[in-house]
């Protein structure tokens, strides 16, 4: 194998192991479960979340409900990091969906990342 041939390989592994760790930090927000509660007319919704808070300076700070078309239906706001509570739960309560609704997506956010790519598709009772 000629030296330029090496020098290519060399460089192609640390590339892929750069990504490998880039990709390790990313760490979005990890949506474990949902679970959908009929109250009367209204819903309340309790999300279990995921993620590798830091601190202040990187936490997940907010899930919301959102329609099919992508329209946000309520949205609720971490305030404080869960360094050491992990997965942690939270819920939301008198959410209105319009009726006949069969499912609604969940999505997380970071003050890092912004919205995860995840999506949990919720199934409404």
């Amino acid at each position: 194998m000629s030296d330029t041939v090496k020098h290519k390989v060399v460089h192609f592994f640390v590339l892929v192991f750069v990504m490998w760790v880039v990709n390790s930090y990313a760490n979005d927000v990890e949506i474990i479960n949902a679970k959908a509660e009929k109250q009367h007319v209204n819903w309340t919704i309790h999300v279990t979340l995921k993620h590798s808070d830091t601190g202040w300076d990187h936490y997940a700070d907010a899930w919301r409900v959102v329609a099919k078309d992508g329209g946000e239906l309520a949205k609720r706001t971490l305030y404080h990091p869960h360094v050491k509570e992990q997965p942690f739960t939270r819920s939301l309560a008198n959410i209105s969906i319009p009726s006949g609704v069969a499912f609604v997506y969940i999505e997380a956010h970071d003050n890092v990342h912004g919205w995860s790519k995840q999506r949990y598709k919720l199934k409404l009772r």
